[in-house]
């Protein structure tokens, strides 16, 4: 009887032990190549500064969420201003990149138009980048805001309304000051319609272009895009 009882007991036993290991198996830490867990932690930090900013952002936190312990964070960014500095130099990139693409070719107010919806598709499909950087910038890393971003899209506008004002017969030294306000306005209206979300981007788009190109005096009652249908 002994022995039987120890027999039936032995199973209960052994799917225990499975049951542990399988639980134990589940939570335990999943080993990752370094780049791939470079570029885990990566976007892990960016959704946290966006959510948080960069103040109320831990590493205790980041590590938490990819699972790591907070040396494995420390060993591939040194720290959170490491971290920071690549998630912000990335976005700086990839904002930067959508608007060179989108100004090659094609008559000035065409041009504009793809600029201002560079802008809204970059705010539209990647909320979480567009709010690292529109948040207050430590002072570790006073070049990685959107300031300065749009700095750098101003003077690439400012190339091309020069060569506009030349042909023109108009001074091209203002083309500086142009193109800082059209690249403020833009990107105002971008930040706030990253809030409101109507109208839809390409009527934003649209209607800036209406303002910049045409004026206030020669505003026209439904402005339509050249370069993409509404």
């Amino acid at each position: 009887m002994t022995d039987q009882s120890d027999s039936g007991d032995e199973p209960r036993a052994r799917r225990g032990r499975r049951a542990a290991a399988a639980s134990t198996k589940g939570t335990a830490r999943v080993r990752m190549p370094a780049a791939q867990r470079r570029e885990q932690l990566i976007v892990i930090g960016r959704q946290l500064f966006a959510e948080r900013g960069f103040d109320a952002t831990s590493i205790e936190e980041v590590a938490a969420r990819a699972k790591v312990s907070k040396p494995v964070v420390y060993e591939h960014f040194g720290g959170k201003e490491g971290l920071y500095a690549v998630v912000v130099d990335r976005e700086v990139r990839a904002l930067l990149d959508r608007i060179a693409a989108a100004l090659t070719a094609g008559h000035p107010r065409e041009l504009l138009e793809q600029a201002a919806l560079a802008l809204l598709d970059y705010i539209d499909q990647e909320p979480h980048g567009f709010q690292v950087l529109v948040r207050e910038s430590p002072v570790l890393s006073p070049g990685g805001n959107f300031s300065s971003v749009m700095n750098d899209v101003a003077h690439q506008v400012e190339h091309i309304l020069a060569a506009e004002f030349k042909a023109r017969a108009l001074d091209p030294k203002f083309a500086e000051l142009y193109s800082q306000a059209l690249v403020g306005m833009v990107a105002l209206v971008g930040q706030w319609w990253r809030e409101a979300r109507k109208p839809k981007k390409e009527t934003v788009a649209a209607h800036l272009v209406n303002l910049a190109w045409n004026g206030l005096s020669h505003l026209e009652a439904k402005p339509a895009l050249l370069t993409r249908p509404r």
